[in-house]
């Protein structure tokens, strides 16, 4: 059973996603970048369970990060589960880092076959839904994505309660306070998110720097060394073997969150600085850095928003743009130094909107760029993010490419400013920080 010794923070958002499929046959697969929080929403919904009155013999739950189950092949995984559960009720699995196990699937097909039970299951490499499990559980199978913190999740892991209160003229304004009673405005605690970042661990160590970082200096280590570098021992491949020039193009990726690139300039770029030899034959730059970059997608520590051309009405295949899932793991990376604050927004915005359930890509129209397209099966949204609006330039800059959409689809811009305008000829303009906390 997973230790539960210190407290569980609510994530609310996923667990009543679970609770959704709770009972259902499709095998609940939670993903996401390690210590994202994935093994606290199991030990969330098992204490739910307990509270809708599952017994404790109905409920096994194992961590194959423990070296109480290293030893384990896919035999000695079924037969352990089969002399665990009851004899005549419905039993509740919960495997923490399955894949740990070779040939896993085999086990957890057989599970479903064999007795009544409800399966939730973990995984921190895309490689946990390769074709493989697909082919075993088509259709039987419902993923969640997992994220780290939200700006409004990071508030209250860190002890914090958001108020809104009415001003006189009938504004609503928020307030951020603590244990004690003090009172903060959002900035000074968005300036702590895009300082610290959302992964739910640095909760318990506070906001100290030292220690901020030296948690995310091992989240990084472990999801290099353990689901990019050990990954391809277990598949048998030998295509990323380099964890010097893993890194350099970890370090390019979070230099560039926000600006369109291709694999081929990563490689040429890595090419000019001496890191790769464009002369080899056998593996040219192009396929090295795809291998590396697509483990990198599959560990979820990049991800890739493709560019969709509105007037065209398809995807692009060049020139996308890649975001890291933590703006935490990138100042460890990249120091904490002066930085483009307009494409950390553009970071936050992107992963807020993949949390609320939309599709969300680049929008290309004629020779300019939407910053994002984001839709889902009700409704599409554009929108445009930028630091500050105060300038005419700038103004003009975020304004033109929503104005050459001709649609009547929503159209949005995202910005630092307060009550600079509400709306300029229909597209609305939103504080980022209001956003994020509605």
């Amino acid at each position: 059973m997973f230790n539960e010794s210190h407290s569980l923070k609510k994530r609310d958002f996923y667990l009543n996603k679970l609770i959704a499929f709770q009972d259902t046959e499709p095998v609940k697969v939670i993903t996401g970048i390690r210590r994202c929080g994935k093994s606290s929403l199991m030990k969330l919904m098992i204490r739910h369970l307990r509270e809708c009155g599952i017994s404790d013999e109905q409920i096994i739950a194992m961590n194959f990060e423990s070296m109480e189950y290293r030893p384990m092949d896919v035999k000695s995984f079924y037969n352990y589960v089969c002399e665990k559960k009851p004899a005549d009720k419905k039993v509740y699995l919960f495997f923490d880092e399955v894949q740990r196990i070779a040939e896993w699937q085999d086990a957890i097909n057989s599970f479903r076959v064999d007795f009544p039970c409800d399966i939730y299951i973990t995984g921190s490499n895309a490689y946990l839904l390769s074709s493989e499990f697909a082919t075993y559980l088509s259709g039987r199978y419902v993923e969640i994505k997992m994220l780290p913190l939200s700006f409004k999740e990071f508030i209250d892991f860190h002890g914090y309660t958001l108020t809104e209160r009415k001003s006189p003229t009938g504004k609503t304004t928020k307030k951020i306070s603590d244990s004690e009673g003090n009172i903060y405005d959002t900035e000074e605690l968005f300036e702590a998110y895009l300082k610290f970042g959302g992964m739910p661990g640095i909760a318990d160590v506070g906001l100290d720097t030292d220690k901020a970082m030296t948690l995310l200096d091992g989240i990084y280590s472990t999801v290099v060394m353990r689901d990019i570098l050990e990954r391809e021992k277990r598949r048998g491949q030998r295509q990323i073997t380099d964890a010097d020039l893993l890194r350099k193009i970890i370090m390019f990726l979070a230099d560039n969150i926000g600006s369109n690139t291709s694999v081929t300039s990563i490689g040429n770029t890595l090419v000019n600085e001496g890191l790769l030899d464009s002369s080899r034959k056998t593996k040219p730059a192009v396929q090295t850095v795809q291998a590396y970059v697509g483990a990198l997608l599959e560990s979820y520590i990049f991800y890739e928003a493709k560019r969709y051309d509105i007037k065209g009405k398809e995807y692009l295949r060049t020139l996308g743009k890649f975001y890291i899932v933590d703006i935490g793991l990138r100042n460890f990376l990249m120091g904490l130094r002066d930085v483009d604050t307009g494409h950390i927004l553009e970071n936050i915005v992107y992963f807020e909107l993949l949390r609320r359930g939309y599709d969300t890509a680049i929008g290309k129209i004629g020779n300019v760029e939407v910053d994002f397209i984001a839709s889902n099966a009700d409704e599409k949204i554009y929108y445009q993010v930028t630091q500050t609006m105060v300038s005419e330039q700038t103004r003009e800059r975020e304004l033109r490419p929503l104005m050459q959409i001709r649609d009547n689809y929503e159209k949005v811009i995202l910005t630092m400013d307060k009550g600079l305008y509400n709306s300029v000829d229909g597209i609305k303009i939103v504080n980022i920080i209001d956003w994020l906390l509605d």
